[in-house]
């Protein structure tokens, strides 16, 4: 049970900083990428689909916000599944594999990818805060295996 509490913080902590990377940078660069908007949109669309009238404006921001943190920590809570030492290269690993995602699913799932692949620095940006997730993640949940 300690191993799973402590997969999930990690998942957690991982989560809240690629979403707090996001968030600030968004405050100074143009280029930044926009997740939250692509976050937006996908919420909108899901709810419409099901027949749910989406939230609007700060609603609609802090739902999608919510929904990204709550659906993040849990994809990095499974790097709390391999062996101790591998933790940290399965952290790297999966928020690489997280951004490069972000990048190429965004458009085929119907989407404006847009807001993440404006620029090439857009793109670098975007990769870089998912894996910057997941080494968190990695860290936190080898430190908490200890």
């Amino acid at each position: 049970m300690k191993k799973v509490i402590g997969n999930l913080v990690g998942g957690l902590v991982g989560a809240a900083i690629l979403n707090i990377v996001h968030q600030a940078v968004a405050q100074f660069s143009e280029d930044a990428p926009r997740v939250d908007k692509v976050g937006e949109e996908a919420l909108s669309k899901g709810l419409d689909k099901i027949g749910i009238q989406p939230p609007q404006g700060k609603k609609l921001f802090l739902t999608t916000l919510a929904a990204d943190v709550i659906s993040n920590a849990a994809y990095y809570s499974f790097i709390g599944t391999v062996r101790r030492k591998n933790i940290i290269e399965l952290g790297l690993a999966a928020g690489l594999l997280a951004g490069v995602g972000a990048l190429t699913l965004t458009k085929p799932m119907g989407l404006d990818d847009k807001p993440i692949t404006r620029t090439n620095k857009t793109k670098c940006m975007t990769v870089a805060w998912y894996t910057i997730g997941g080494l968190a993640a990695g860290l936190v949940i080898k430190a908490l295996r200890r």
